[in-house]
């Protein structure tokens, strides 16, 4: 005698084995499929970084073997402008001498290179009296209104930590209450108007927990987005003009710079002659 999984050709349990086989083949691919885009995207990065690494080692090298024959070019073309202005008078001569004076003293990005004391004009008032022993201005004090004092003593009596009893609950409020305190300093009444709502709403439910799936096809999105950004520094690399050399001469980047520096040489020579030409009139 049978019984009915028996006689179904089936064992106990079968179906539901091969159903719950079934609903776990999509996570798997997708799983794969996750594991497949993270090892491309490592090799891609890899190799973007060795571009990148690449294209910043010969920028260097161009500067520091061609910069001073540009530098001294320059230099040239300057006193060959004050040269002509000298010689002609001519006020467009002279303002053409300025402009190429100014072009080499003009010191680009200085503002970052000294945090904000000074620019390509030279230093800031307060830089200047600091180093030269004057009183500096005093930043401007911040007198909070009587409404934002009165909004900062209500939610400091609200939300101040020690009310807590659980550890997540003074922790919580100990942020709120951070964040309170700066923007009372400020004196931002609008600020504390906000986080009196804030507050007033309660706190934030916790999100539902996104399931396995979606997970991993968040994951997979990241994964592009990410392949995206690497893909336009790559082309910003590429485009530039440092990469451009490289591609004249993958083989021999040296002697690409040799040969640059030698007719930069050549042009050195020229404007010499020509700028010794000049001042001997």
């Amino acid at each position: 005698m049978t019984t009915p999984e028996a006689g179904q050709g089936g064992v106990p349990g079968a179906g539901r084995a091969t159903s719950e086989s079934a609903a776990a083949r999509p996570e798997e691919r997708l799983e794969q499929a996750v594991r497949a885009a993270e090892q491309a995207l490592i090799e891609y990065e890899i190799a973007v970084e060795t571009f990148r690494v690449e294209v910043e080692n010969f920028a260097r090298l161009h500067e520091q073997r061609l910069g001073p024959l540009y530098a001294r070019l320059e230099e040239l073309d300057a006193q060959m402008a004050e040269a002509r202005a000298a010689r002609t008078g001519d006020p467009e001569d002279l303002r053409k001498a300025q402009e190429a004076r100014a072009r080499l003293t003009l010191i680009e990005g200085v503002e970052d290179l000294m945090h904000g004391w000074m620019d390509s004009r030279g230093l800031y008032p307060e830089a200047a009296a600091m180093l030269t022993d004057q009183p500096v201005r005093p930043p401007q004090r911040v007198r909070p209104s009587d409404k934002a004092r009165k909004l900062y003593r209500e939610l400091a009596r609200k939300a101040h930590p020690d009310l807590a009893q659980e550890d997540a609950e003074r922790k919580r409020r100990e942020e709120f209450i951070t964040r309170v305190n700066a923007a009372y300093a400020r004196g931002d009444e609008d600020e504390l108007r906000e986080l009196a709502e804030e507050w007033a709403a309660g706190p934030k439910p916790k999100e539902q927990q996104p399931s396995r799936s979606e997970e991993l096809y968040a994951r997979l999105e990241w994964l592009a987005q990410r392949k995206e950004l690497l893909t336009l520094v790559a082309k910003q690399l590429e485009e530039g003009a440092i990469a451009g050399m490289l591609r004249l001469a993958p083989d021999d980047p040296d002697g690409l710079l040799d040969e640059i520096a030698e007719n930069l040489r050549r042009q050195i020579a020229e404007r010499e002659a020509e700028l010794a030409a000049l001042l001997s009139r």
